[in-house]
């Protein structure tokens, strides 16, 4: 079951998951525009030019309040979007750096040409430098 878990939490935190999601979210938030728009502007505005209604400025006031009060719905929408998703980003980061913090080191430098060997190695295998300090010392006593 923990698996299960942690499996569906790497598919739901996927990049291409939480982008669809956020598109979701915003596109349902600005249809409300779309909505207030037709609504409180080209429907009036129509009925006005055919004849079919007349208003007064209450409604008018009335049209442009409903449709500033969809635009200030959208803009809260996302930005309480945006704030879940750096509250998320910055979380994600914390569990990747523990991850990095975890991984084991298996490689160091050649002291003498630089080149990255085996944590294990001796012997370098690109310059054949003898790595360990003790071994060094023999190395030498022997040559002399």
């Amino acid at each position: 079951m923990k698996k299960f878990i942690e499996e569906f939490k790497a598919f739901a935190l996927r990049g291409n998951v939480v982008d669809m999601a956020v598109g979701v979210i915003i596109g349902t938030a600005f249809s409300g525009i779309v909505k207030s728009l037709t609504d409180n502007f080209i429907n009036p505005i129509l009925n006005f030019v055919t004849g079919a209604a007349r208003y007064s400025w209450a409604d008018i006031a009335g049209f442009a309040s409903s449709f500033a009060s969809a635009v200030v719905n959208f803009f809260i929408m996302a930005f309480i979007l945006f704030c879940i998703l750096k509250m998320m980003n910055k979380l994600m980061s914390i569990g990747a750096k523990k991850k990095e913090e975890i991984k084991e080191v298996t490689t160091k430098t050649c002291q003498y040409c630089m080149s990255e060997i085996s944590i294990k190695a001796t012997r370098c295998p690109h310059c054949t430098s003898i790595l360990e300090e003790e071994e060094l010392e023999n190395h030498n006593e022997k040559e002399t």
